[in-house]
């Protein structure tokens, strides 16, 4: 599925968010911004510890919850980051920005990423918000595949989840016949 960039890629920046972890100073999130293309002035330390507030607000819109929950933990988060959306040209393309000009870092990332949960959840669906189903990962994600079912944040989690159950199925398997044929051999 392809995300438009102030959309899927701010609910990508808010699962990044969501997965740092805590605390996060300013050289530990400026990487982050860089990578999902946040244009950003140097981050202060409140504004960092800001942001890891935020984070943790953000990381409730994650993973199996009823629809109604969703949305109004979203609201919660559009109303906190309540900037002042309008249409930029600085690229000679019409297109959104949801923070006022000469907003402050933190404010710009609240207002981008709970505009871009919303856009998934309208535009997508709720449930490309998830949480691995690795049981020692949990890491949250968006799923952006074609057919919206992703139960693991990456491939890594999957295979590994899949070797797991593979190695605890056959030893399984062996342990009870293992045992039987010991027992036969005993004999």
């Amino acid at each position: 599925m392809k995300f438009n960039p102030y959309g899927g890629e701010a609910a990508r920046l808010a699962a990044d968010l969501v997965n740092c972890a805590a605390p996060v100073g300013p050289r530990e999130l400026e990487p982050i911004l860089a990578a999902h293309g946040v244009e950003h002035r140097s981050l202060t330390p409140r504004q960092a510890v800001d942001i890891g507030e935020w984070s943790r607000r953000l990381a409730r819109c994650f993973g199996d919850q009823p629809l109604e929950q969703r949305c109004e933990r979203i609201n919660e988060l559009l109303a906190s980051a309540a900037g002042t959306p309008h249409i930029s040209l600085h690229d000679g393309t019409p297109h959104m920005h949801y923070s006022a000009p000469g907003a402050d870092p933190a404010a710009h990332i609240k207002a981008i990423t709970a505009a871009g949960l919303s856009y998934v959840v309208c535009s997508a669906a709720p449930s490309r918000l998830g949480r691995c189903a690795r049981g020692v990962c949990r890491l949250a994600f968006v799923d952006t595949s074609r057919n919206g079912r992703r139960a693991y944040c990456s491939v890594r989690c999957a295979n590994n989840d899949a070797v797991a159950r593979h190695r605890a199925n056959a030893h399984a398997a062996t342990g009870s016949a293992g045992t039987h044929r010991r027992g036969l051999c005993a004999r």
